[in-house]
């Protein structure tokens, strides 16, 4: 799928993307949040999973049939690699600003997979309406 077609058919699942990309990678400030234990882990576990929601959402949207094995890799797999790659990126490119965590990916990964959980009732139930 080109570029282009991938913008137009999951336009809420980029801005997503490009949303994560950019508040994994900007210093964050401290706020009274910042005394919450784990709030970073919870943030990761509501990014993710969100984010792989609403591409499940829109993928149910512009599909009459739900392929697993597409779901398996552009909902779980592709976002869990994207993770990863923040994790790294942190590490190497933000000048100390941000560090690589594990927990961050793991985090991450479970968010991910709830999201697909989540998002799968939803995908189902806007793919058979194609259906009718």
């Amino acid at each position: 799928m080109k570029i282009g077609n991938i913008i137009r058919h999951y336009p809420i699942s980029c801005i997503v993307i490009v949303t994560i990309w950019t508040l994994c990678l900007i210093p964050i400030p401290e706020t009274p949040l910042s005394n919450v234990s784990m709030i970073d882990k919870w943030t990761h576990i509501v990014m993710y999973g969100g984010f792989c929601a609403i591409l499940l959402i829109e993928y149910g949207q512009r599909h009459k049939q739900i392929r697993w094995s597409k779901i398996i890799v552009g909902a779980v797999i592709l976002p869990i690699a994207m993770g990863g790659l923040i994790e790294i990126a942190q590490a190497t490119c933000t000048g100390g600003n941000r560090s690589g965590d594990i927990y961050d990916f793991l985090a991450d990964t479970l968010g991910a997979l709830l999201g697909v959980a989540i998002g799968t009732l939803p995908a189902r139930y806007l793919s058979k309406r194609h259906k009718d």
